[in-house]
């Protein structure tokens, strides 16, 4: 019989905003099951927000972290690894922008720059953080896991440039899948359905985004957090030792709807 016990496991956080959002989720499940964490912020706005949600879990380490600068990418992953015992085991990869103004037109006015920006910061991150916690794997191996979302497939209203980006992000597991498979080293994604985070509340018409979500998933409900930091236990622990470059739809399944 399996028991979920990972007493002993370590794992690196990226992108906790405040308590909605989904990479919390994940790390709270991580925790309640005995995983050793630490976490990252990019800015002291959003460090007032983390350092508390900390405080529930009974404190962990907490680095700035600009996922645009290597040196600095580097040096975290290294502090990570020291402070939780000599090893990463868990990477959890939830960092996604783009520009404010390329959300709010039409994606053919889509700027060079904005489209950089994009793609370095929500699909390259995890290419190269995925790189830093490789360095730092133990040889049992590892599991990374990032968020992603719908958009990657299908057109959605005003996401625009960030559905080229969540595109890029999903061949990026598939690609990182097979090459470090032999390494004992599983990549995978969720595809999370609308949840009212930092970041989703950036993209014009979300409340509508929701209402359509409840009308046409056939469990005729939005996802809540708690359900993404579920099926992301699974695809980190041993429960998921199968399963590598996959995207997994926590979406009440919409994704199956021609709608």
């Amino acid at each position: 019989m399996f028991t979920l016990d990972l007493k002993g496991k370590s794992g690196l956080v990226l992108g906790v905003a405040n308590k909605r959002s989904l990479a919390w989720a994940i790390a709270r499940d991580l925790h309640a099951a005995g995983a050793h964490l630490a976490f990252t912020y990019q800015s002291e706005r959003l460090k007032e927000k983390v350092e508390p949600l900390l405080a529930e879990i009974g404190g962990a380490p907490l680095y700035e972290c600009d996922v645009a600068d290597d040196a600095r990418v580097d040096a975290v992953f290294a502090a990570a690894a020291a402070d939780l015992g000599g090893r990463l085991d868990y990477l959890v990869h939830s960092i996604a922008f783009a520009p404010r103004e390329e959300l709010d037109g039409n994606f053919l006015d889509t700027s060079r720059e904005g489209f950089r920006i994009a793609l370095d910061v929500s699909a390259y991150s995890f290419i190269r953080t995925a790189r830093s916690f490789v360095a730092h794997v133990g040889p049992d191996g590892g599991s990374l896991l990032t968020l992603t979302y719908l958009a990657s497939e299908r057109v959605v209203p005003k996401y625009n440039v960030m559905g080229s980006a969540k595109a890029a992000l999903e061949h990026a597991v598939r690609q990182l899948a097979s090459e470090l498979g032999e390494r004992r080293i599983r990549v995978n994604a969720i595809s999370a359905g609308p949840v009212s985070t930092l970041s989703a509340r950036g993209i014009a018409g979300f409340t509508d985004i929701l209402g359509h979500y409840r009308e046409k998933a056939p469990m005729r409900r939005n996802i809540e957090p708690e359900e993404v930091g579920k099926a992301a236990l699974f695809l980190l622990s041993e429960m998921g030792s199968g399963i590598t470059g996959e995207v997994l739809h926590v979406d009440c399944g919409f994704h199956i709807m021609a709608v």
